[in-house]
């Protein structure tokens, strides 16, 4: 479980297919801090296991649907990518809850400056799109934003300064993807109800 507060940015070293997985190694310095073999790590909103530590540098073993179901595949070496370490016990909630786990890549349509803040709006499949309401919780490449607009294939939202600063946000272009995670408790909701007796 994540916060979608995101720790730092880290730069993809390697994304390689090896024998039995994709191998993702990622360049970090923050994240380093107490991770131990096994650990879940937010990469882009997308949770992984680290599979081998080394100074300076996380390796994950990526599977195939992962890569394929998430901006992953458009990695490239250098590519900045947002790093978060699990949620631990007492410690801060200052985002939303985020599980890592990616619904759906959206598109970039609209990256501005607008005034001193930022507009960003997405594109998405118009299914996933009932999740998403005004002032409602997205994680976008794992970082907890509020929404600010929504229409029927796209959604809005304001960057402040900090986060333009803080996370990869700042290197995306329009047409590039961005993995989606939805608000669990909407997901839950429409299950729930979807069982529930006419």
């Amino acid at each position: 479980m994540f916060t979608g507060i995101v720790e730092e940015t880290g730069r993809v070293e390697a994304f390689k297919s090896a024998r039995d997985a994709w191998r993702l190694v990622i360049a970090a310095e923050v994240v380093l801090g107490n991770t131990r073999l096994g650990d879940s790590i937010a990469v882009n909103g997308c949770c992984l296991t680290v599979a081998e530590l080394e100074a300076g540098r996380l390796h994950f073993d990526v599977l195939e649907e992962t890569r394929r179901l998430t901006n992953f595949a458009s990695l490239g070496t250098g590519a900045p990518v947002n790093l978060e370490r699990s949620l631990s016990f007492g410690g801060k909630v200052g985002g939303h809850f985020v599980t890592g786990h990616i619904d759906t890549t959206g598109t970039v349509a609209i990256l501005e400056a607008r005034g001193k803040d930022h507009y960003l709006r997405v594109r998405v499949p118009s299914g996933p799109m009932r999740y998403v309401v005004p002032k409602g919780s997205i994680a976008i490449d794992g970082i907890s934003l509020t929404v600010a607009e929504v229409a029927a294939e796209e959604f809005a939202v304001w960057l402040i300064p900090h986060t333009m600063a803080a996370t990869n946000l700042r290197a995306r272009r329009p047409g590039e993807p961005v993995n989606l995670e939805f608000d669990l408790l909407a997901k839950h909701v429409e299950k729930l109800l979807a069982g529930r007796p006419a």
